[in-house]
């Protein structure tokens, strides 16, 4: 009996879910992403070997080449809140707009008399505005209360985020919440001037002080 011989076909697959899939993920993402804001400073930190990496809530001050001290802090909350106090503070106002944009930007410094000048200048050019950074003299020492409402604000919102994290369920630690104090210097900075800003972290007995690194490898003996 002779064997039946069966048509032979090319099989074809329809890409078109694929692709409709594809483009659904590429709108996903830029809809949802969040650009880092530009940062109105640079600075080239010492290598180390340390693998620790930088942690939720912190409150990050930088010291460029020239000493020039810039400030940050990670949480949007916590930023309002600690803008709010200097505002009060030092009677300066901004308004409420400003205020927003406040809360989402990354490292800032200048004066308090100059910031209301400094948040209507172009985020693009914020890293070219005129200033001497935040003032750690004695007369006037705007960085001490930065960092004060600053550590006051984090707490605030730390404790905030680990109620919530029990409510979700698991066994959360406090410490992983707590703010996290770093002080990032450019290699070339003068001793002189990261000591000020030390003895600042010291007055407020804020002695959990970590120091950005660059990475190096571990040499191979």
């Amino acid at each position: 009996m002779p064997k039946i011989k069966m048509p032979k076909g090319t099989p074809s697959i329809d890409m078109t879910p694929m692709v409709d899939l594809a483009f659904l993920l590429v709108t996903f993402f830029m809809l949802t992403a969040s650009f880092r804001n530009a940062e109105p400073v640079t600075v080239e930190t010492p290598s180390s070997i340390s693998d620790k990496i930088i942690p939720e809530n912190i409150l990050m001050v930088t010291l460029d080449k020239d000493g020039r001290v810039f400030f940050n802090l990670s949480d949007p909350e916590a930023r309002k809140e600690m803008l709010n106090n200097m505002l009060q503070k030092y009677k300066i106002g901004l308004s409420a707009e400003k205020i927003e944009e406040f809360s989402f930007m990354s490292t800032f410094g200048c004066t308090m008399q100059e910031l209301p000048a400094y948040m209507n200048t172009e985020a693009a050019k914020r890293a070219s505005f005129p200033t001497q950074g935040i003032p750690t003299d004695s007369t006037k020492n705007e960085l001490l209360d930065w960092l004060s409402f600053a550590a006051t604000a984090a707490g605030n919102t730390g404790r905030t985020a680990f109620e919530e994290a029990k409510l979700k369920g698991g066994e959360p630690k406090m410490e992983d919440f707590k703010p996290k104090f770093i002080l990032r210097v450019d290699s070339k900075t003068l001793y002189k001037d990261a000591q000020v800003v030390i003895d600042v972290f010291r007055e407020l007995n804020l002695n959990n002080l970590n120091f950005v690194t660059s990475a190096e490898a571990i040499p191979v003996n």
